[in-house]
């Protein structure tokens, strides 16, 4: 084999041994760095080598936030109820060398400790508090698993109570509790519709017997008013012939002839008694004369 050969090959080699100790650190990564089994840093996004035989990667960590949904853990309520409650945990790394070197398993440490603190806060609470009071429960949690990961290099930004599940006996009476609820709200809205109706017809027939009263009113005042126009006229068109006579200067004969048109008239009424003037007496008795002597000419 040819001397230049045997090089060419030694370097061929040696180009890719050192080309398997270039590292590309990716973004959103970070590499934990060991030289002889000692921490010797953390690699940042970009271009690096690594010293044969001497330096290895430790640990390849990702700094995105990730999430973990730990499954349905045991808890028993202030009042001794016993119920099923999973959470979801959203963390991110934020010190590489801890993380790899502060816990020996991260995600079990955060499961273990979060199904304690959870125990912890449910068994201070009632059932309807815990169902009620997911906000505060959420946030006591997320503030005592941010401050005990700290040791760990990771940051706890949100926890979430994805489900909470209490016995089957405790949903049955739930249950029938929200049917009964929903049932006295019907009936409520029930009668206030039959309320506002009520209402709503008494007020319609106040209006009407008003409006009725009010026509009345008008209509016997339009009446009266009539009557007294028709009476002023009669005592107007009196007083003009009254005035016509009196102009005329009428003799006795005359007037005596008006007072029995008078008398007429009020005999024509309901009276059942009447006092009748002599001068009237003397003036029918004169007009009974002259008819009883006209009688025999018609005849």
């Amino acid at each position: 084999m040819p001397f230049f050969v045997i090089w060419l090959v030694l370097a061929i080699i040696l180009i890719a041994f050192l080309a398997s100790n270039i590292v590309v650190v990716p973004q959103a990564r970070a590499y934990v760095v060991e030289r002889l089994g000692t921490y010797q840093g953390t690699w940042e996004t970009g271009l690096h080598f690594k010293i044969p035989l001497f330096e290895r990667i430790a640990r390849k960590v990702t700094l995105k936030e990730q999430v973990v949904d730990f499954p349905p853990q045991p808890v028993i309520t202030k009042d001794n109820v016993t119920m099923q409650i999973d959470t979801v945990v959203y963390f991110q790394v934020t010190d590489s060398k801890l993380f790899t070197y502060g816990i020996e398993s991260p995600m079990a440490a955060i499961e273990n400790l979060t199904a304690t603190t959870l125990r912890n806060i449910i068994g201070d609470l009632e059932l309807d508090q815990t169902l009620t009071s997911r906000d505060i429960i959420n946030t006591k949690m997320r503030a005592i698993l941010d401050e005990a990961t700290d040791a760990w290099g990771i940051k706890v930004n949100r926890v979430e109570l994805k489900n909470i599940i209490p016995p089957a006996a405790i949903q049955e009476s739930m249950e029938k509790q929200m049917k009964a609820e929903r049932e006295r709200r019907e009936s409520i809205l029930v009668a206030e519709g039959k309320k506002q109706s009520a209402i709503l017809v008494a007020e319609g027939e106040k209006e009407s017997t008003v409006l009725r009263a009010e026509a009345s009113r008008l209509a016997k005042i339009k009446e009266a008013e009539g009557e007294a126009e028709a009476l002023l006229t009669v005592q107007k068109a009196l007083a003009d012939s009254l005035r016509m006579l009196n102009q005329s200067e009428p003799n006795d004969q005359v007037i005596r002839l008006k007072a029995l048109e008078a008398f007429a008239a009020a005999a024509d009424g309901k009276a059942t008694k009447i006092i009748i003037p002599s001068e009237i007496q003397n003036l029918a008795g004169l007009a009974t004369g002259l008819i009883e002597a006209v009688k025999p000419v018609e005849k």
